[in-house]
């Protein structure tokens, strides 16, 4: 899931795109909310941040000022402006500051899913290439661990250690052997981890119930899970997504 910033000075629209459409269902998840563009910039300061949704006018600082010093400072970020205005000189200086796409708040719903959509699509692109980047400067021991990491976390829900038998060839014990001398950290303990974060996410989520959650993160002892996301996080998963709404 990508991170997601959404800046609009109405509430009403802010709290819309928000809480109601299906940002999961193009690959991104909505991480923060601000009222202009100086708080945007200082969340962005705060957080990664993969993309923006941004109004354009906004008291403070506008969303053209916001794309202005994103573009002087080479930032990688997405904006995609969301504006009620309908003119040409807009447009044009949200090309200049490098915008990927200005859509017009009378849009259909469609139009919104086809910009993200291609967004992902770009964002996709520069991971992959990233990625190998990263993963032709490793040496041996490296890249046995980005693989293990990387199946795990496609694999979380029923990932097991014969499973990665077939995509490191070695057996069960000398992968949790290996893992454990080169990450300072269990396998089981590793894949908990993967589980309770994507559990977190999930509960940021109304429409899933938390026995549901417990499933989709591959425990099939809601009471288990229950546990095991209070001794990680401190709180029940219950709490967690009170907390999260109440913030």
């Amino acid at each position: 899931m990508y991170k997601l910033l959404i800046a609009d000075d109405e509430y009403e629209i802010r709290y819309g795109l928000c809480k109601f459409f299906p940002w999961d269902a193009i690959g991104f998840r909505v991480v923060g909310e601000a009222e202009n563009g100086k708080e945007a910039l200082e969340f962005i300061k705060r957080e990664n941040v993969d993309a923006i949704l941004c109004d354009i006018m906004m008291p403070v600082m506008t969303g053209l000022e916001l794309a202005r010093i994103l573009h002087e400072s080479k930032s990688k970020v997405k904006i995609v402006f969301f504006s009620g205005y309908q003119d040409f000189k807009y447009a044009q200086q949200a090309i200049e500051y490098g915008v990927n796409s200005y859509i017009l708040k009378s849009t259909n719903y469609n139009e919104l899913i086809r910009v993200f959509s291609n967004v992902k699509r770009d964002l996709d692109e520069e991971n992959r290439s990233v990625s190998a980047y990263q993963e032709k400067n490793l040496n041996f021991d490296e890249k046995i661990i980005y693989t293990i990491k990387k199946y795990v976390n496609e694999h979380y829900r029923d990932v097991t250690l014969e499973d990665l038998t077939k995509v490191v060839h070695m057996n069960p014990d000398y992968i949790s052997k290996f893992f454990k001398q080169k990450t300072n950290q269990n396998f089981s303990d590793y894949v908990m981890e993967v589980r309770m974060k994507n559990a977190a996410r999930l509960l940021n989520d109304v429409r899933y119930r938390i026995y549901e959650i417990s499933d989709m993160v591959g425990y099939s002892n809601s009471f288990n899970f229950t546990r095991t996301f209070k001794n990680y996080f401190g709180m029940t998963p219950s709490e967690y997504r009170k907390n999260k709404q109440s913030t």
